[in-house]
């Protein structure tokens, strides 16, 4: 966790110094609306410049949250951008390229949750020598790594945001492993209907009323959204899913230890260190750790604490707050070239897809959260045995053979999209990085 006295004290002298971390926000949806609205409550950080397709969607963020009328204003061009930062306002723009190459931006943000886009953003952010934050874990857990490298060569951060339920995760990860705790098992709480056949004409009411896309909100229903968030931290801590797609168990905080731990001691698991997620009352909107504790000194003082009794303990953090955390890594990244979270360099697991209903050969597959398929996680290695599509190719990738409904979506009944950039860097990520652990 990082030492928010020490960031208040250097974001209020950035203040004073007229020297905020200026951000360049990609995208202004639900999040990216969030997002505005922080930062415009804090000391020495700014949003310099929007990137949105709809510049209508990029001016109601910003009455979202309070600002002066006017503020935002539309760039002609790149070197418009700059001219309307040092004026105090927010540079519109529907070309990432145009903030990319201010010099005036610090970091950007992407709050777009497109793999495709959030490929092509990264690159074009690390050659143009920016920090980049992630809300968009779906590049995450398709490209991270080799983002990761990208970044490291660039001489810049590369980091998912704070606050998300995949860095929530890592700072309990951190804190047990700090105090030389076993990991037994990592996660989060669900806090919605699971429908994994889920579908966004079915959610349009309910989107509308939370303010939301249809299709973003099915992601989250359909379980895609918690298999990627599960694989990304599978990913930066070396943990595994235990079985494909996760137990998933239905456990309030009471329960969890005694079921997310192994089989020997009355649980589910057949390994020690994995991901999983809960759908029982009172985890959401928390993530959690639950620990193994052998030495009798240890386990009487967390009893006496009332963490808990026996073998196996849990730590839980009852809240993530999203967007609202996230401006606090894009200021670390400036100001300390400190990541939130990121992948290591090898996979150990794997953010797929199962088809939702048949699919014929020759359809094109919609995006994540549509119609054609859900997320699922699987370990590195069966990813690999089953021969796996990453979820994040499955946008606009071609179905070659015949598909029926829970069958997993693989290169050898699908064919993505060459044309996208992140296919390419997913293939250069396959090539150049160590091998898939087993």
């Amino acid at each position: 966790m990082s030492d928010s006295h020490s960031l208040l004290a250097d974001l209020e002298r950035r203040e004073r110094e007229g020297k905020p971390v200026t951000i360049g926000l990609v995208g202004t949806g639900e999040m990216g609306t969030d997002i505005v609205t922080q930062v415009s409550l804090m000391p020495g950080v700014r949003i310099g410049a929007i990137v949105e397709l709809e510049l209508a969607a990029a001016r109601k963020a910003i009455a979202v949250a309070g600002l002066a009328d006017g503020v935002g204003r539309e760039a002609d061009d790149t070197a418009t951008v700059p001219k309307i930062i040092a004026a105090g306002g927010i540079a519109l723009t529907s070309n990432h390229l145009d903030v990319c190459d201010c010099e005036a931006i610090d970091v950007l943000i992407d709050a777009t949750g497109s793999p495709s886009f959030g490929a092509r953003l990264a690159i074009d952010a690390f050659d143009h020598g920016k920090h980049l934050v992630l809300m968009n874990v779906e590049t995450d857990v398709t490209i991270g790594p080799l983002l990761r490298r990208r970044a490291d060569e660039a001489g810049v951060v590369y980091t998912l945001g704070a606050g998300d339920e995949p860095s929530a995760t890592m700072e309990l990860v951190r804190f047990v492993q700090t105090l030389g705790y076993p990991i037994v098992a990592a996660g989060k709480g669900k806090n919605n209907k699971f429908d994994r056949y889920a579908v966004p004409r079915d959610y349009e009411e309910e989107a509308a009323r939370r303010n939301m896309n249809p299709r973003m909100l099915v992601e989250f229903v359909d379980g895609s959204k918690t298999m990627i968030e599960m694989a990304a931290l599978a990913n930066a801590t070396g943990l595994v899913p235990d079985v494909p797609g996760m137990h998933g168990v239905d456990a309030g905080l009471a329960e969890l230890p005694g079921l997310l731990c192994p089989r020997e001691d009355g649980g589910l698991l057949s390994r020690r260190g994995v991901v999983d997620f809960s759908v029982g009352r009172g985890v959401a909107p928390g993530v959690f750790v639950i620990v193994e504790t052998r030495h009798p000194r240890i386990r009487e003082r967390l009893e006496d604490l009332h963490v808990g009794k026996g073998w196996y303990h849990l730590f839980h953090r009852p809240y993530h707050l999203t967007s609202l955390e996230v401006p606090l890594s894009a200021a670390e990244a400036v100001l300390y070239r400190k990541a939130a979270m990121q992948p290591l360099p090898r996979r150990y697991a794997e953010a797929t897809a199962v088809a939702k209903r048949d699919l014929q050969p020759g359809e094109t597959l919609d995006a994540i959260g549509g119609y054609a398929y859900f997320g699922t996680i699987l370990s590195a290695a069966d990813a690999r045995e089953h021969r796996a599509i990453p979820l994040g190719l499955c946008e606009g990738a071609r179905v070659t053979q015949s598909i029926k409904a829970d069958e997993y979506l693989t290169y050898a009944n699908c064919t993505p999209d060459a044309d996208q950039p992140i296919v390419r860097l997913r293939h250069e990520q396959d090539e150049l990085l160590e091998p898939i652990a087993n």
